[in-house]
């Protein structure tokens, strides 16, 4: 399993539009078929830069799905918000892949 991981700084002079954007945004990067899912998290350490900081994980069952992302679909669903917000937002993306996965072995209270 893979993890596409998307960490953006919004201004917040476009935070609210970006937000609304967002939830258009991310079931359209789901809706292509490459990702299982996706947590949209808000990054909670402080930037010096300002703004706020959020995370976007989408996971991909294999590394084709992955691939076929950045070759078909990526390109067309980046440039709206680059258009919208790209003097707003700084952008990172990193891959992760799932090596193993830990659970408790006990439920606390």
């Amino acid at each position: 399993m893979y993890i596409y991981n998307v960490t953006i700084n919004i201004d917040e002079s476009v935070h609210k539009e970006w937000l609304a954007w967002m939830h258009l945004h991310i079931p359209a990067v789901l809706d292509t078929g490459r990702f299982l899912s996706a947590k949209f998290t808000e990054v909670l350490v402080k930037e010096d830069m300002g703004g706020k900081t959020y995370s976007i994980q989408y996971t991909a069952n294999t590394r084709k799905d992955l691939d076929a992302y950045y070759l078909l679909d990526a390109d067309r669903l980046q440039k709206d918000g680059l258009a919208k917000f790209a003097n707003k937002m700084v952008t990172f993306r990193t891959e992760l892949k799932v090596i193993e996965e830990f659970f408790p072995t006990t439920i606390r209270n």
